[in-house]
Order: structure tokens, then C-alpha cells, then sequence
């Protein structure tokens, strides 16, 4: 990054204790440059190469700003430590870097906890000078990050309306003779079982704990006239309901918990259908 020597003048501000700030990126010549720029200009730094080191020390340590590569290595990568910085503490100023300047725009949908996002090369000024403007400025409310089960709980109305309006639209599971309470009348408990599992991890091998109600749908569609089929097919668009609920929510959501969360919920809706088409297929 040019511009290493940056004129610091302290201010009252600065002559008592030092921001501490906390730099993450995997690119070692990056991290030193940052790091001595950033201690010139009156800060206290300390830094991390990848992801886990940074995390280990947002759990140990209290920062007042987070300057973080988006990419290290992989796309993304700094979601999970801006997440963690904001469940950590809140009001810690959060910076990303991005070294490709579509993600300044492509970020800022997903990103909203993040106070910036700042296109690589910076020149150095620059970047202490939004480090001093977001330190100078109120601090922002308390930033509440959302699990998957969160979501569930609080948007499960319209996922059933989401997925009812896809069960419409569907040529095959149109053509049931049900009215919406019959469709729906067990997503309220299958939402339960989520989000219990969700709260209560349980290995991902699609052998979850067993459901009274899911063996009892199995064997009501199959008299209610649905083909093993179409049991399936209801079941893949509830997911795909869920999961568009989780991407609607995505600003406010843990990423750091995310991925495990979605894994979680497949895992569970699988398992649910494969004890339902069980007792659908055991009857008669």
C-alpha cells in the first residue's frame, strides 16, 4: 500500500488511550505495511494472517476497529471475521478490503454491518483518515446478529405463504384436493423440530431424531392421494422457501454460524422426508 509516511498530529483524543485496532489479511506484506503505517499514525495494532487467528483474538481481546481482507484465500472470508466483530462488540468500527472494485457495490447488499468497504490499493491517508472520521463519529447501535433459527422463528409465516403460492404455481401438487390448512397443518411443528435441531446440533448424517409427525404426514399424504413423488417434490420447495427466507435476512444474519445453519436445515428436511416416504411406503 503506498503512502507509508503519514503525517500524525494527536489530538486530545489520541494523547490518552490509543484505538486499538485489529488488521486481518493473508498477504504478509500487506499486514506489516498496515500494521507499521498504522502504528506511526497513533494507533495500537496488532494483526492476524487468516481467518482463525483472527477470531481467536476478537474472542480474547477488545478492538475499536477491524480492518479486514475480504478474500483469504478464499471469496468471502471476511464475512466471518466482520460477523464475529460485530457479535463481539458491536460498536467496534468495521472496514473491509477489496482488492476488486465490483465488490464495493456487489458487497454492500450482504455486508450491512460493515461500516465500509474500501477498494485496494488505498493510499494510506486515506485509510487512517476513515479510521479517524468512523472513530469520531456516534457510535452506531448495538448491531443483533440473527441465527438460522432465529429467522425460522420469527419468519415462519411467510415461509408457508412463500411455499404455498410455490405449491400453486407446481402442475402436479396443484392438482391435490387439498385446501391450505391441509397442506400446512404440519409445518408449525416441522419448523419446531428445525429449529430445536438447529439449537441442539446433532450429527449431519441425515438420521436425525425421529418424528411422530413426520411418519404421521407420510402416511396422510399417501390417503390424501400424493405419490411418493410428490412428496418429495413438496418437500424440496419447503426448502427452498426456508432458504429464501435466510437469503432475505442474509444483512442481519451470523455468518460465522451460516453455513453450519443451512447444512443443518437440509440435513433435517432431508431426514424428515426420508421417514415420511418410510411410513408412506409401509402402508398397505
Amino acid at each position: 500500500m503506498p503512502d507509508s509516511e503519514v503525517e500524525f498530529s494527536p489530538t486530545s483524543t489520541e494523547t490518552s488511550a490509543k484505538p486499538r485496532v485489529l488488521i486481518v489479511d493473508d498477504d504478509e506484506a500487506i499486514l506489516q505495511n498496515l500494521t507499521a503505517i498504522l502504528g506511526h499514525n497513533g494507533f495500537d495494532v496488532t494483526s492476524a494472517c487468516n481467518v482463525n487467528q483472527a477470531l481467536a483474538l476478537i474472542g480474547s481481546s477488545t478492538f475499536d476497529v477491524l480492518v479486514s481482507d475480504l478474500h483469504m484465500p478464499h471469496p468471502g472470508d471476511g464475512l466471518t471475521v466482520v460477523s464475529a466483530m460485530r457479535h463481539s462488540n458491536p460498536r467496534a468500527v468495521t472496514l473491509i478490503l477489496s482488492a476488486y472494485p465490483e465488490m464495493k457495490q456487489a458487497t454492500a447488499a450482504i455486508v450491512r454491518q460493515a461500516d465500509a468497504v474500501l477498494v485496494k490499493p488505498l493510499p494510506a491517508q486515506d485509510l487512517v483518515k476513515y479510521i479517524r472520521d468512523h472513530l469520531k463519529q456516534q457510535p452506531s447501535p448495538a448491531y443483533v446478529s440473527q441465527t438460522v433459527a432465529d429467522v425460522l422463528e420469527h419468519a415462519s409465516q411467510s415461509i408457508m405463504e412463500d411455499w404455498l403460492e410455490s405449491l400453486h404455481s407446481h402442475p402436479g401438487l396443484a392438482a391435490a384436493s387439498l385446501d391450505d390448512n391441509e397442506r400446512t397443518a404440519h409445518l408449525p411443528q416441522l419448523f419446531r423440530d428445525i429449529v430445536v435441531r438447529l439449537r441442539s446440533p446433532l450429527p449431519l448424517d441425515g438420521h436425525a431424531v425421529f418424528s411422530q409427525s413426520a411418519a404421521h404426514l407420510g402416511t396422510l399424504r399417501r390417503s390424501q392421494g400424493y405419490s411418493a413423488k410428490m412428496l418429495a417434490e413438496e418437500s424440496r420447495l419447503l426448502q427452498i422457501s426456508i432458504f429464501n427466507a435466510l437469503q432475505d435476512n442474509l444483512p442481519r444474519m451470523d455468518f460465522s454460524v451460516l453455513l453450519v445453519g443451512v447444512m443443518t436445515v437440509a440435513d433435517e428436511i432431508a431426514s424428515q422426508l426420508s421417514q415420511q416416504l418410510a411410513s408412506y411406503t409401509a402402508v398397505g
